[in-house]
This record gives C-alpha cells, structure tokens and sequence, in this order.
C-alpha cells in the first residue's frame, strides 16, 4: 500500500507551520506545502473543511488531522506514523 500524499497549509508568518513541517522533516515525509496567506477563498475553503481558522492544516490523503499540536499529540501516542503509512 502506497503512502497516501500529505497536504500542509500555511503562512510564512506562523510558527507552528515551522514545527509541523519540521515534525514531518524529521519523520522523512515528503509533503506538498500550500501557501495560504492573503488567499481569501482557499482560506474559507479550510475553515469549511476543518472548522478551523489557523494554520497550519495538515492533511493525509483527504483526511485532515488538524494543526501542529494535532499532529505533535498523535505522535506522542504513537499513531501518527501508521497514519502518514495509510494504515490508520
């Protein structure tokens, strides 16, 4: 089974953007990363997607997994790794 693509939305501004794509770095996750500062429509679009207004939004395949913290909570329990393998 093939490791579905990872999605990260961000700003250049934001610092858990930095950490997320750090965490993901450190794991060895190719991501596409999706700039989404100034654009209004991409970012109404995520706040109906994930009902929320932050960035980053970390996507895998269709499924959104939330923020920094989000993902830095499902790597502490030790389920964000079969996630990222399209096994969760």
């Amino acid at each position: 089974m093939a490791a579905p693509p990872v999605t990260i939305y961000t700003t250049s501004y934001c610092p858990y953007c930095v950490r997320a794509k750090r965490l993901l770095e450190k794991k060895g996750v190719a991501y596409k990363e999706i700039d989404a500062e100034g654009d209004e429509a991409l970012r109404n679009w995520l706040v109906e997607r994930t009902g929320q207004l932050t960035v980053p939004q970390v996507f895998v395949g269709e499924r959104s997994l939330g923020g920094f913290s989000d993902i830095d909570a499902l790597d502490r329990k030790g389920l964000l790794d079969p996630i990222l393998r399209g096994e969760g």
